[in-house]
Order: C-alpha cells, then sequence, then structure tokens
C-alpha cells in the first residue's frame, strides 16, 4: 500500500487509464444496435429494390410469365400441338392422352375443391387489392397486376377441359378447341401487359415528379 501510494503512477496502476476503462453497458449500447439494424434493414431495402414498377426484373417477369402461359396450352406444348396437325399418328396419340391426363386433373381437382379455392383466391386478391388500391403500395399493386389476369386464364381453361371432355377426342375438335384457347390466353395477355405498362408508366411519372 505505502509502495503504490508512494508511486502514484499510472505505470504502476495502469487501470486508471481511460483508454482501458470498461464502458458499462447501457442505454448506449443499446442505441448502438437499433441503429445497426435500421442501417442493416436499409442496406437490405437498397440491394432488393420495392419499387416494381421501376424494376427491371418486374417486366422480365411479366413478358415471361405470359410468354410461358401462351406457349403451354392446357398442360401441352404449343409446337406439339402444330406437330400433331401436320403428321398425326403417333404425335397424335399423344397430344390426346397427354390433354386427356391434364384436362381430368384439373376437372378432378375444380370438382373435389372448388369452392374452397375459389373462396381463398377470393380472399387473397381482396386483401391484396385492399393493399395495392386503398394503401397505395406499389408491391401490391404489381403483384395484383400479375396474378389477378390469370383467374381468367384459369377459368377459361376449366371451360376448355369440360368442353373437350364433354365432345371427345376428336383431332379436329381438339385442335380447334387448344388453338381458341391459346387465342382466349393471348388476347387476355396482351390487355394485361397493356393495363399494366399504362399503369406502372404513370406510377413512375408521378413518383419522379414528386421526388
Amino acid at each position: 500500500t505505502a509502495h503504490a501510494e508512494a508511486c502514484g503512477l499510472t505505470v504502476c496502476r495502469p487501470w486508471k487509464k481511460t483508454r482501458l476503462k470498461i464502458p458499462v453497458r447501457g442505454g448506449t449500447d443499446a442505441s448502438t444496435r437499433a441503429n445497426r439494424q435500421v442501417d442493416v434493414i436499409e442496406t437490405v431495402f437498397q440491394v432488393i429494390d420495392m419499387r416494381s414498377f421501376s424494376n427491371l426484373w418486374f417486366w422480365i417477369a411479366l413478358a415471361v410469365l405470359w410468354s410461358s402461359t401462351s406457349y403451354w396450352v392446357l398442360g401441352v406444348p404449343y409446337d406439339m400441338i402444330q406437330q400433331a396437325r401436320r403428321e398425326g399418328g403417333p404425335v397424335q396419340q399423344d397430344l390426346q392422352d397427354l390433354v386427356r391426363i391434364n384436362a381430368t386433373r384439373l376437372l378432378a381437382m375444380v370438382d373435389r375443391g372448388g369452392l374452397v379455392a375459389v373462396a381463398l383466391l377470393c380472399f387473397w386478391l381482396t386483401g391484396l387489392a385492399m393493399l395495392a388500391f386503398y394503401y397505395d403500395v406499389e408491391f401490391a399493386q404489381a403483384l395484383f397486376l400479375l396474378f389477378a389476369p390469370m383467374t381468367l386464364v384459369v377459368w377459361q381453361s376449366i371451360r376448355t377441359c369440360r368442353h373437350i371432355m364433354a365432345g371427345g377426342m376428336d383431332p379436329d375438335t381438339l385442335h380447334r378447341a387448344l388453338i381458341r384457347h391459346r387465342r382466349v390466353t393471348q388476347v387476355i395477355g396482351m390487355v394485361s401487359i397493356f393495363v399494366t405498362a399504362m399503369y406502372g408508366t404513370w406510377q413512375n411519372i408521378n413518383i419522379s415528379i414528386l421526388n
């Protein structure tokens, strides 16, 4: 004790140095952690742009969605329909088998759980529409414009399946039904892309003017 009092230097008592003091945990650490969490969230939203209509990936997804939907007619590729019309024979038989399997599967799903599926779809679309156009959430608007027209495609697919199963698998009737279904799907897709492009452009102009 006498030696410590005689010395009195920080060399003898290094814990007296300011830079070696242990900080007391309290509000400072909590605010620091909160700031770090905010920084992480801001970084995530900067990397993943939630503004859909100004994002290139949204327009790529829109194009891929409608191109694939118009190419696959009731689960059958369109080139297979053309080949069956030209050649017939085994290709036509494969086309009939594939259409019969897909149509039977779709109608069985509709007959078993059609009411539940319609109720869930209406609930989901209503909630999405409320978020999109009442609360003005742009991400919800993009999802609504993507998936709402697909309900018309599903409805048209069910109608076409019932028509095909009721009319039999005559080659000419089958070809006409599939091509008609593809044309209706293309019309729905063109209208959907036009409406989405006009609405997205209007949103981008409004945001650019406000900023």
